[in-house]
C-alpha cells in the first residue's frame, strides 16, 4: 500500500470571477469542473486542471466571497509548485507575467531546480518548476488553452508546508504515510527537509519549512491553501489507508463521497489539513469530456436543489481567454 502522490490541493478565493480569468486564462488551465461546496452550497468548488482534469494536475478552490486575506502563520501550506516542460518554458512564462502583470520573481535555482516563484492576484504563493526528473507521469495540457501545450503547464510538481517544528510532521509522513526523506538543507536561516512518496520526483514532493518565528495558524482566507490530498487507486486502499490512520491514533474523518472521488481527511500534528483521495471515477462522470466545466455540475444527492443552489450563485465566465 503505497501513496501515488499529490492527487490536488484546495485553496480559498473571495473573487471566484477573478480566479477563473487568473487560472484559465493566464496560466491556461482548464475548468474541468464547476460545482459548489457540498459543505456549504452557497459556494461553488472550482476544479483546474489538465485536459481532463488528471489526478495530480488539479488546482481547485472554495469561493468564499467575503472572507478577509490570508494571514500568514504556521501550520499552513505557504506555496504551491506547478510542473513546467523545460528551462525554456520557464522563461515563456516570465515573458509572459511581464506582459500580464503578474508578480513574480526571477527565474532561479531553488535547491538545484530552476524556478519561477510568482503570486495570483489574491496573493497566493505559487512556483513553476522545471520538470527535469522522472516521477509521477505528468498531464496533458489542454489543447484549446491560450498556452500552448508545448509550454503549457503539466500538473502539480510539490507543496510547502511551513511548520513549528519539522519533527512531529516528518513522523506522521514517515511512519504513517510512507515517505521518505529525501534531502534536508537550510535557506534564508529556516530549516527545510523534502520528502517524497510513491514514484518520488515531480508529483510526490513535500517540502517542510521550520517556522517558529511565525504566529500560530488563522483561519484560512483568500489567497491561502485549505488542504493538500494525496492520491491512493482505488476504495479498497482507501478504507485501509482510513484502517492504518485511525490505528496511528489519527482523528480521520469517515469516508466522505465526493462524487469525482472519494476522500478522508485528517489534520496532522504540525496542524496542516491532509486528505487521502481516490484517483477515480473522475470528472467525467457527469459530463462529456469534451464540455467539462462549462456548467454547473451537482452530485445527484443535491440535484433536487438545483434551483434554489442555482440563484445563490454568480454567474461565471468559464471560456479561457488571454493569448498564446
Amino acid at each position: 500500500m503505497e501513496l501515488g502522490g499529490i492527487h490536488h490541493v484546495t485553496a480559498v478565493t473571495a473573487d471566484a470571477p477573478g480566479n477563473v480569468a487568473f487560472y484559465t486564462g493566464v496560466l491556461g488551465l482548464r475548468l474541468v469542473k464547476k460545482t459548489v461546496n457540498q459543505d456549504d452550497v452557497s459556494a461553488y468548488h472550482l476544479f483546474y486542471g489538465d485536459d481532463i482534469g488528471h489526478p495530480g494536475t488539479e488546482m481547485t478552490f472554495f469561493d468564499w466571497a467575503h472572507i478577509g486575506s490570508q494571514m500568514p502563520g504556521w501550520g499552513m501550506i505557504s506555496s504551491t509548485g506547478f510542473r513546467v516542460p523545460d528551462r525554456d518554458s520557464l522563461q515563456w512564462w516570465k515573458s509572459r507575467f511581464d506582459e500580464l502583470g503578474v508578480s513574480h520573481a526571477e527565474i532561479e535555482e531553488h535547491n538545484g531546480r530552476a524556478t519561477l516563484r510568482f503570486t495570483d492576484p489574491e496573493g497566493q504563493k505559487l512556483a513553476l518548476v522545471h520538470d527535469e526528473a522522472d516521477g509521477v507521469p505528468g498531464g496533458t495540457p489542454w489543447e484549446k488553452s491560450p498556452v500552448l501545450q508545448k509550454t503549457g503547464i503539466r500538473g502539480l510538481d510539490s507543496v510547502e508546508l511551513s511548520v513549528r517544528s519539522i519533527r512531529p510532521t516528518a513522523t506522521v509522513l514517515v511512519d504513517v504515510m510512507g515517505f521518505r526523506k529525501a534531502e534536508e538543507y537550510s535557506e534564508g536561516g529556516h530549516k527545510v527537509a523534502v520528502f517524497e512518496v510513491g514514484p518520488g520526483g515531480p508529483g510526490a514532493r513535500v517540502q517542510l519549512v521550520e517556522r517558529p518565528d511565525l504566529p500560530p495558524p488563522v483561519m484560512v482566507g483568500a489567497g491561502g491553501v485549505h488542504h493538500v490530498a494525496y492520491r491512493t487507486p482505488d476504495e479498497e486502499e482507501h478504507a485501509a489507508w482510513r484502517d492504518r490512520l485511525r490505528k496511528a491514533g489519527l482523528g480521520v474523518t469517515p469516508v466522505i463521497d465526493r462524487y469525482y472521488f472519494k476522500s478522508i481527511y485528517f489534520r496532522e500534528p504540525g496542524g496542516v489539513l491532509f486528505e487521502i483521495a481516490t484517483d477515480g471515477p473522475g470528472f467525467a462522470t457527469d459530463e462529456d469530456a469534451e464540455h467539462l466545466g462549462e456548467k454547473l455540475s451537482l452530485p445527484p444527492f443535491l440535484e433536487d436543489h438545483r434551483a434554489q443552489i442555482e440563484r445563490g450563485l454568480r454567474p461565471l465566465q468559464t471560456t479561457a481567454g488571454g493569448t498564446r
